[in-house]
């Protein structure tokens, strides 16, 4: 008897499996062709490029430089452009109809409303707009034949001041499609323990927070936002691999706090694309999801930022699949620990697991069976296999 569950998916099986996505900014996953729109219809003339083709290069080239630092600034550009309340609830539903058509079912998308506040938006109207954008993205994806479930991070940006302000605005659009708090920005020099008050309220509160953590820096990020901050999920926490010693015969120890990652089951929200950009890995074939694989992490596969990365759930996964010759099994075992990990109730996040996610992906497993089968190998006529 012949299976075929160990066959790498083709790039049509991984578009249509269904995916979920906990790590991408909203601010950073506008199309090339919306920026320019948004530059013409506010005034904003900063922009590198008009030709919404050479702008989408340009972003992924700037990107493109090795530093977290300079990453960054290239969201100086969509930030601008994302300053009135239209402008969010396009871009949001741009970004619902995005995922949803990339076979992404559920996706917690982020963003700083104190990112949006020079054209006299309140911190409320950024909130409400985002959402109205989100339920509206929903509803055009679902005309398109397809379903996705999106919830907002309200992110703090780690260099200034403002975080309990940005949890209590969390807290108080809990029920009303905000799903958790995140903070942001670089983090040399910015520690998470800055921003303790934030992180003991929503304590408090009984609510959900991901911090981003060891990216561009090391252990001691990763250790005050799990032991210090109390964070609920690891934004990126690709750093981990520096607790870990592989020796030359294979064997692996683990030290004390990568120990305490994987025994707690403590979701990472990793970003291939994004850490090859920033330097965070030198290659996908060296990135350390593939040891973290192995060794059993809770693991999550994530876009970052679309835009600038030039990626998608559907080309992560690609690239996975092509150095690590996943399968689909490997893609639901992603796909199941995020789903695991999301900051949505415990029985809706079993719902879309038992389903959506594993009846998708038995689907996808099964379809070798009816494949034509050519006049070569088939039975000659009048012939009994049995």
């Amino acid at each position: 008897m012949t299976s075929e569950t160990t066959t790498l998916p083709t790039s049509e099986q991984i578009r249509r499996a269904p995916k979920v996505l906990l790590h991408d900014h909203l601010d950073g996953g506008l199309r090339p062709a919306t920026v320019v729109d948004l530059a013409r219809e506010t005034g904003y003339e900063g922009l590198p490029e008009t030709d919404p083709e050479k702008l989408g290069i340009w972003f992924r080239e700037a990107a493109d430089s090795g530093s977290l630092e300079r990453y960054l600034e290239t969201f100086a550009h969509t930030c601008a452009v994302m300053q009135t309340r239209d402008a969010l609830a396009r871009v949001a539903a741009e970004c619902a109809e995005d995922l949803a058509a990339d076979g992404v079912v559920y996706a917690e998308v982020r963003y700083a409303p104190e990112q949006h506040l020079e054209q006299g938006l309140t911190l409320e109207e950024v909130v409400e707009a985002v959402n109205e954008g989100f339920r509206e993205g929903e509803r055009r994806a679902r005309e398109n034949g397809h379903r996705i479930r999106v919830g907002a991070l309200l992110t703090a940006m780690r260099h200034a001041a403002r975080a309990l302000e940005i949890a209590e605005l969390a807290n108080r659009y809990r029920d009303t499609g905000v799903v958790g708090f995140d903070i942001a920005g670089a983090e040399a020099g910015y520690p998470p323990t800055r921003h303790l008050d934030a992180f003991e309220y929503l304590k408090r509160e009984n609510n959900h927070f991901t911090i981003h953590a060891g990216e561009a820096f090391g252990l001691p990020s990763i250790w005050q936002a799990l032991q210090w901050c109390g964070a609920d999920r690891l934004g990126h926490g690709v750093r981990i691999i520096d607790d870990i010693e592989v020796s030359d015969d294979g064997s692996v120890k683990l030290g004390r706090l990568a120990s305490y990652v994987r025994d707690k089951r403590i979701p990472l929200e990793m970003c291939p694309t994004s850490n090859l950009q920033t330097g965070a890995a030198p290659s996908y074939a060296e990135h350390p999801i593939g040891l973290l694989r192995r060794l059993q992490f809770r693991l999550t596969v994530n876009t970052d930022n679309r835009l600038m990365s030039g990626t998608n759930m559907s080309r992560e996964f690609e690239h996975l699949v092509k150095t690590f010759r996943y399968t689909l099994d490997d893609m639901q075992w992603f796909t199941v620990n995020a789903m695991k990990s999301a900051f949505i109730p415990f029985d809706e996040r079993l719902a879309m697991i038992n389903d959506v996610i594993k009846p998708g992906y038995a689907e996808l497993r099964a379809e070798w069976l009816f494949r034509p089968v050519s006049a070569t190998t088939a039975v000659s006529s009048g012939s009994d296999p049995a």
